[in-house]
C-alpha cells in the first residue's frame, strides 16, 4: 500500500513537471489576438506598393480575377504536377448540368526528375496527348489549367518564372524560366492535338477552386501539410500593388504565402525554445517561421525535442533513449495522428506502443504512454490554433456574412481532432457576425482545370 501510495505521488509530481515543460506551447486567448493584429499588419505590407519588395507575407498576385459561378461552359484539361508522379483531368463543364471528370495518373521517371527541363515537359506533353487520345476526346483547342505547386514568380495569369526546385526536382534549364512557356514548347511539338495552357496555379488555389465550383462562398483555400499556406478573394482596391486592370470582375485570388510570417522577428514572443531549436538546425534558419509552428514538416519534430528534454530529465521512459529518438527528423507528424487516435485505454495504449517501438522504444509504462499522448495533443493543438488565428484575420478582412474554406493536405485529413480544435477556435477569435464553414478540398484535381474555364469565361465575355 505504502509502495503503490509512494507511485502514485511520483506520478502526481510527473505529470506537473511535464505540464510545467509543455506551459510556454499553451498561449492564451489574448496571445492569439496579438498575433491576429501582427499577420493583419504584416499582410497590408504585401499588399502595399511601397512595402511589397521587402514584405516577410508577400500576398501574391495570382491574376485569377474570379470563382466559377456556374456559367462556365465546355471542356477542359488540368495538369497536376506534384512529386514522382502528375495527373492528367479532362473536366466538361456545362451551365446547370452534370459535371463529368476523367483522370489518370502518370509516372515521372527518376532520370526524368534529375535531367534536362525539355525531357521533363516533353514527357508530360507525350502523356497528356496519350491521355486525350485514349479517351476519344474531340479534336479542337483544348484550355489547360497547370497546377505547378513550386516557388514561381507569377507575372500573367499563364506566366511564371520558377525560383526554385524542390520535391526531389532537379530538372536543367528550367529555374530562371517561364515554366509555362516551355510546357507550351512541347506541347506545339505534337501533332495530333491542340492544347493552350491558360492559367498556371499553386495547390491552394486549385483547392479553392475546386470547392468553389459547388459552393460560391467558398473564398478561402488552406493548404495544411509539408507547408501551409492560404489564399482568399481579395477586392482589387485593397491590394496596392496591383498593376494590372481595374475591369470588372474586380476582385483577385492573393497567394498569401504566410508561412513565412515571424521571418523579421514580430512573433518570437511567441515562440518557445524548443521552436528556436528546430528553427536553428533547419536548412532555413531565420525563414517560414510561421510554418516551423504548424506544418506537417516540423511537428513531429517538436514533439521529439520535447521529448528528448523530459527524458533528459528523466520523466520519460526512465531516462531510457534510443537511436531514432536521438536523430532529428526521425519522429514523424504521421505519429501525431496515431497517438491521438489511440483512444482503446482498454488496450493499453496499443496504438502509442507501436509507434514508440518504431522508434526504437520499447520498455515502455502506461504513464510513459499517457505523457507522449499529452505532449502530441500539446504541440498539435498549438498548431490548429496558430492556424485557426490566421484564418480568422482572412474571415475578418473578408467581412463577408458567410464563408466557407476549402482545406486539404495529409495534416488535415489525417489528424483525428485538427478539424475540431480550429472549428472551436476560430469561433473563439472571428467577428461574432461570421458565419464559416471547412469543408476538405476535392482530391480529384479538378480546380485546375476550373482556373481554366473561369479564365475561358472572362476571355469570352470580353473583360
Amino acid at each position: 500500500m505504502v509502495g503503490g501510495q509512494i507511485h502514485a505521488e511520483a506520478q502526481v509530481d510527473a505529470i506537473k513537471k511535464i505540464e510545467n515543460v509543455c506551459h510556454e506551447l499553451m498561449l492564451s486567448e489574448d496571445d492569439y489576438r496579438q498575433i491576429m493584429n501582427l499577420l493583419h499588419n504584416e499582410m497590408n505590407k504585401g499588399l502595399s506598393k511601397e512595402m511589397h519588395d521587402t514584405a516577410d507575407v508577400k500576398m501574391f498576385q495570382t491574376f485569377i480575377r474570379s470563382l466559377p459561378d456556374g456559367t462556365e461552359d465546355g471542356s477542359f484539361l488540368a495538369l497536376d504536377l506534384s512529386g514522382q508522379s502528375f495527373r492528367v483531368l479532362y473536366l466538361t463543364l456545362h451551365p446547370g448540368g452534370e459535371t463529368k471528370v476523367e483522370h489518370k495518373t502518370f509516372l515521372i521517371p527518376q532520370s526524368i526528375m534529375t535531367g534536362k527541363g525539355e525531357q521533363l515537359f516533353d514527357h508530360v506533353a507525350t502523356c497528356i496527348e496519350k491521355f486525350v487520345k485514349d479517351r476519344g476526346i474531340p479534336e479542337g483547342e483544348l484550355p489547360l489549367g497547370f497546377m505547378f505547386p513550386f516557388r514561381v514568380r507569377k507575372t500573367g495569369l499563364a506566366s511564371a518564372t520558377l525560383l526554385a526546385w524542390g520535391k526531389g526536382f532537379q530538372c536543367s534549364g528550367v529555374v530562371g524560366e517561364d515554366v509555362v512557356s516551355l510546357l507550351q514548347q512541347s506541347l506545339n511539338k505534337l501533332q495530333g492535338i491542340r492544347v493552350k495552357v491558360v492559367a498556371i496555379m499553386n495547390d491552394t488555389v486549385a483547392t479553392q477552386m475546386s470547392c468553389a465550383h459547388a459552393d460560391k462562398n467558398c473564398l478561402i483555400g488552406l493548404i495544411l501539410s509539408k507547408g501551409i499556406n492560404a489564399c482568399y478573394l481579395e477586392k482589387l482596391e485593397n491590394v496596392q500593388c496591383w498593376e494590372g486592370d481595374h475591369n470588372e470582375p474586380k476582385t483577385v485570388i492573393v497567394n498569401t504565402e504566410w508561412g513565412a510570417f515571424g521571418s523579421n522577428g514580430v512573433i518570437d514572443q511567441f515562440r518557445t525554445g524548443f521552436d528556436k531549436e528546430l528553427d536553428l538546425n533547419s536548412s532555413n534558419p531565420g525563414h517560414q517561421i510561421f510554418e516551423k509552428m504548424i506544418s506537417g514538416e516540423h511537428l513531429g519534430e517538436i514533439v521529439r525535442l520535447i521529448m528528448m528534454r523530459l527524458v533528459n530529465e528523466k520523466l520519460l521512459f526512465n531516462g531510457a533513449v534510443s537511436e531514432e529518438l536521438l536523430t532529428a527528423n526521425k519522429f514523424h507528424t504521421k505519429y501525431l495522428s496515431e497517438i491521438e487516435g489511440d483512444t482503446k485505454m482498454k488496450e493499453d495504449y496499443r496504438i502509442t506502443r507501436m509507434v514508440l517501438h518504431e522508434v526504437g522504444l520499447d520498455d515502455v509504462t502506461s504513464e510513459d504512454c499517457a505523457h507522449v499522448q499529452y505532449v502530441c495533443s500539446v504541440v498539435s493543438t498549438r498548431a490548429a490554433y496558430l492556424i485557426s488565428a490566421a484564418l480568422a484575420v482572412l474571415l475578418n478582412r473578408i467581412g463577408q456574412a458567410e464563408v466557407t474554406i476549402a482545406v486539404d493536405g495529409p495534416l488535415y485529413r489525417f489528424h483525428p481532432k485538427f478539424h475540431d480544435r480550429m472549428m472551436d477556435k476560430i469561433n473563439q477569435l472571428v467577428n461574432t457576425d461570421i458565419l464559416f464553414t471547412i469543408k476538405q478540398g476535392d482530391r480529384h484535381g479538378k480546380g485546375s482545370a476550373l482556373v481554366a474555364a473561369v479564365a475561358h469565361r472572362i476571355l469570352s465575355q470580353g473583360h
